[in-house]
């Protein structure tokens, strides 16, 4: 059996931590990490109780820089697919086997979970603020036109690599903050890399992680500006490293 190994990025997800573990289906993975980005609350605590490997930040390293020591750890440990969940149970972790399978397969390297897939009502009935969904769908056409990846949602927190994705695109170059997910699929068009989606559940609740309105409008002004870096190496105006091959 191929090595799955799941990572989680955790700020403060004491609450959602367990349900998020026990829909993993540990039948399927070979071992789950979590990388605490120094949480305030019992994260670790629990993460250590539930049997979970844990990796703690030295510092507050932002979202894409826990990320970043996440892949690292996986590829260090032999892991073939890597997929990341967000563990504040927005995501429908059960549907692991299904977000894998094309990997495995060979038919793609990397896959998203998609909350748009399928219609947006459900997603609004989910729970998702109508500004969200608005700019998701914004940003998602924007992103279509500029990469070319043909996705229904590129802003999603539950997504499956193969070891070859993250061992060829430089993801150490690319943000800590939250459009570092956008730089990665940035990369993967870049680099020719086979992207696929599955529909799963939009859950929005108040213990699950959520970034506010500022914070999510910045996301949207940085996802645009990948985009025009994107766009502008393509045409040769202007290099960028993360879009290059190592």
């Amino acid at each position: 059996m191929s090595k799955v190994v799941v990572v989680m990025p955790a700020y403060n997800a004491e609450k959602t931590l367990q349900k998020t573990y026990e829909d993993i289906p540990k039948d399927r993975v070979s071992e789950i990490i979590l990388g605490d980005d120094c949480s305030g609350d019992r994260t670790v605590e629990m993460a250590e109780s539930l049997g979970i490997r844990v990796l703690k930040t030295p510092r507050n390293l932002g979202y894409g820089g826990n990320q970043k020591m996440l892949y690292r750890e996986a590829l260090a440990r032999g892991a073939e697919v890597v997929v990341m969940v967000h563990p504040d149970w927005q995501y429908d972790a059960t549907k692991i086997p299904e977000l894998i399978e094309p990997i495995l397969q060979g038919q793609k390297d990397i896959m998203l979970g998609s909350r748009i897939l399928g219609g947006g009502r459900g997603t609004l009935a989910g729970g998702m603020p109508v500004y969200k969904f608005i700019s998701n769908r914004f940003l998602t056409w924007v992103e279509n036109l500029v990469l070319n990846l043909n996705l229904s949602e590129y802003h999603t927190g539950f997504r499956a690599f193969s070891r070859r994705v993250l061992e060829t695109i430089p993801f150490e170059l690319n943000s800590d903050d939250f459009v570092f997910d956008t730089e990665v699929l940035a990369e993967v068009s870049a680099f020719g890399f086979r992207a696929g989606e599955i529909p799963v559940p939009c859950r929005y609740f108040p213990e699950a992680s959520e970034i506010n309105f500022w914070r999510s409008t910045l996301y949207g002004l940085q996802t645009l500006w990948v985009c025009l870096e994107f766009l502008m190496h393509q045409s040769g105006i202007k290099k960028f490293a993360r879009f290059e091959a190592r």
